[in-house]
């Protein structure tokens, strides 16, 4: 499987931030907020990604990203010209997909806490995969209306009146047919290409599945002033308690076996001395390192 993040848009919800750097870019606490969907899918086991962003934030995605060989990935870039909605990028992306199915990630969506993904990756093996997180606003969203059984029956997006509220969060599993669906799609009333008439033609096929997320899951969407610094918040909660960082691309890909621990560290030692560089060598490099001493 192969992975997009979906880095674009006009960022106007964030102005006059968006003047400096894309949204996908902004600080997330200690860590640019690609950082995070990045994280997802490394824990995710994919190793191939495509980011797709506009023609004059890519290079700094570029600058920021590389090709991904520090990470044990391989990295590739497209331009999005001109936002169209989600789905687009299977369109901007698809001699990266080429005959493979492919997981798309939302740039400004933040997820921390169980192993929804990691089992939802792992037993993917055809049609669509999404996901369902209880919401207070969900006219705001996609939203997945389910049966007595716990089935799938419809999904509507941006409800007036929302038949649950199950949103759907920006991560998305599809086999290759989403290629041929979205190019038979036609635009939504706002000239868009929408993901949630993705989510229905695989529904109407029978081929959607709906993984509801745990109430001990966390899912932010980094999208506004206020939730970007709700975001920032949570998370700087979260590390300081725990003691483990969130969207650590160095960690996963470690963790995942895309790193050795040899790699790890010369990785880590390139780094300036900051926390970041800290936390990799007293916590993730030392750890290992005794875990391997006490192994007879």
């Amino acid at each position: 499987m192969k992975g997009i993040i979906l880095a674009g848009g006009a960022g106007s919800r964030l102005y006059p931030l968006t003047r400096v750097a894309s949204k996908q870019l902004q600080p997330v606490y200690d860590k640019p907020m690609v950082y995070y969907p990045l994280t997802t899918l490394i824990e995710g086991g994919i190793r191939e990604l495509c980011v797709i962003s506009t023609p004059q934030d890519l290079p700094r995605f570029m600058q920021l990203l590389g090709d991904g060989k520090a990470w044990g990935l391989t990295i590739e870039y497209r331009e999005q010209l001109k936002p169209a909605g989600i789905a687009q990028a299977f369109l901007i992306a698809e001699s990266f997909i080429g005959s493979d199915s492919v997981t798309l990630i939302l740039g400004d969506n933040v997820f921390y806490g169980g192993d929804s993904f990691h089992r939802a990756f792992a037993e993917f093996k055809s049609g669509a995969t999404i996901f369902g997180y209880h919401v207070n606003d969900p006219e705001r969203y996609g939203v997945v209306e389910f049966d007595a059984q716990g089935q799938a029956i419809s999904i509507e997006e941006k409800p007036k009146q929302a038949r649950s509220n199950y949103a759907v969060p920006g991560l998305y599993l599809f086999d290759n047919s989403v290629v041929a669906i979205t190019r038979a799609l036609k635009p939504s009333a706002r000239g868009e290409l929408e993901i949630t008439d993705v989510n229905v033609a695989y529904l109407r096929r029978g081929q959607l599945r709906v993984h509801r997320l745990s109430r001990g899951f966390a899912w932010l969407d980094a999208g506004t002033s206020s939730s970007l610094h709700e975001a920032s918040a949570y998370v700087q909660t979260i590390e300081k308690r725990v003691g483990v960082k969130i969207g650590c691309p160095e960690e996963a890909a470690y963790r995942a076996g895309f790193l050795k621990l040899d790699q790890l560290e010369e990785l880590t030692h390139k780094m300036p001395k900051c926390e970041y560089r800290e936390y990799l060598d007293k916590e993730v490099i030392a750890e290992a390192r005794r875990l391997a001493a006490s192994r007879p």
